[in-house]
């Protein structure tokens, strides 16, 4: 019997120590956790130091891997400052190292910098960094206010009223192009997915709302060589499409200058608004989808892209934190598919289908019966 109670307490001391050590394993993943999300924002900086810096480009220019003094000096900054800066970019992946026949580390490109980082290549999201860096962080450290006051902060981080949200938006000449970069760079990856997660061949005449800088309906015309695109947006904006993104080769993309609240809107077989109903309220998005259903000729449509939220709020997480940026600049949100599927439903949209696009966005084509 004692040994039997010695046994027992034995095996009991044994379970005792296991789940102690596993309580500890996951008090330590916890805190690791923890600790990883409060280095996100020095993680975002490196990234967009090295960008402002231009680090990819200089390194990309050149015809052999260099040395942090050689960096250090083309681009005119400390040595230290620079050397701690590529290693952080190494530590990302940002950058990879060899050493020269003197023992010198040597820095150079890795091949997700080289495809998303420099300013000359096609997939860049160089633009897309800037932006993220020189508004939407500003935005977000004023987020505990947004939080608290349920809106936007354009005046607390740039002075600015944002009574009207596109004038603190587009709040200088500079700022204006700077977003439509940020926009021209996105589209210019997820474009094509979105404009292929349904057959748009049947519409002949579309509309993008919103347009911008044209490069979503750039993706258009070329799937679909049969249609045409009509980008309509404030006159600042299409002025400056017309400038610096549209050329005389895109001959089947038109702009048209106006306000699509203020605005009567053209008919059309097919309205696009691509990431602009996560911009507004939902009494907002029903005065501009009533004024879509009523231009959109029989049988055609409207096609909505955006990032969604699962129906249970539980993720994912990119789109959760896009809603906080929706906070903190807007006067919006994103929203759930059955949240875009009511709001179709009441203007009178009555054939709705859902299909994600890429990794982001999901697309949503409701037709007019």
């Amino acid at each position: 019997m004692a040994l039997q109670k010695a046994s027992l307490s034995f095996r009991h001391t044994q379970r005792t120590n296991t789940l102690v050590k596993m309580a500890g394993a996951k008090e330590d993943g916890y805190s690791r956790r923890i600790m990883q999300y409060m280095e996100g924002f020095m993680v975002s900086k490196t990234l967009f130091t090295a960008c402002e810096l231009g680090v990819f480009d200089y390194l990309n220019a050149s015809e052999c891997p260099l040395s942090a003094m050689e960096v250090a000096q083309g681009l005119g900054t400390s040595m230290d400052g620079m050397g701690r800066l590529l290693s952080a970019c190494v530590g990302l992946e940002l950058l990879t190292t060899q050493h020269s026949a003197d023992g010198q580390v040597l820095y150079s490109n890795t091949e997700m910098s080289t495809m998303f980082l420099m300013k000359s290549s096609p997939q860049s999201l160089y633009h897309s960094v800037e932006y993220n860096s020189n508004t939407t962080y500003l935005c977000w450290h004023n987020l505990t206010d947004a939080v608290r006051e349920g809106k936007n902060q354009y005046e607390k981080a740039f002075g600015v009223s944002s009574k009207d949200l596109f004038e603190a938006l587009y709040r200088s000449d500079e700022e204006m192009v700077r977003f439509m970069q940020l926009m021209n760079s996105v589209w210019n990856i997820c474009g094509k997915d979105v404009v292929t997660a349904f057959d748009l061949s049947p519409f002949k005449s579309i509309y993008d709302l919103g347009g911008c800088s044209g490069a979503l309906a750039k993706q258009c015309v070329s799937v679909y060589p049969e249609c045409t695109v009509t980008i309509l947006d404030l006159p600042k904006v299409t002025e400056t499409c017309r400038k610096h993104f549209l050329s005389a080769e895109d001959v089947r993309i038109s702009i048209c200058e106006g306000d699509f609240f203020k605005n009567a809107l053209p008919d059309a077989d097919l309205f696009i608004l691509a990431r602009i109903l996560h911009d507004w309220t939902e009494k907002q998005c029903r005065l501009l989808l009533a004024k879509v259903y009523q231009s959109c000729k029989p049988g055609g449509g409207v096609l909505l892209v955006e990032a969604l939220l699962s129906e249970d709020n539980s993720g994912p997480l990119t789109v959760q934190l896009y809603s906080l940026d929706m906070l903190v600049q807007t006067e919006g949100r994103e929203r759930k598919g059955s949240e875009y599927t009511s709001l179709l439903t009441a203007v009178g949209f009555s054939t709705i289908h859902i299909c994600r696009a890429g990794n982001i966005y999901s697309v949503i084509l409701a037709l007019k019966g």
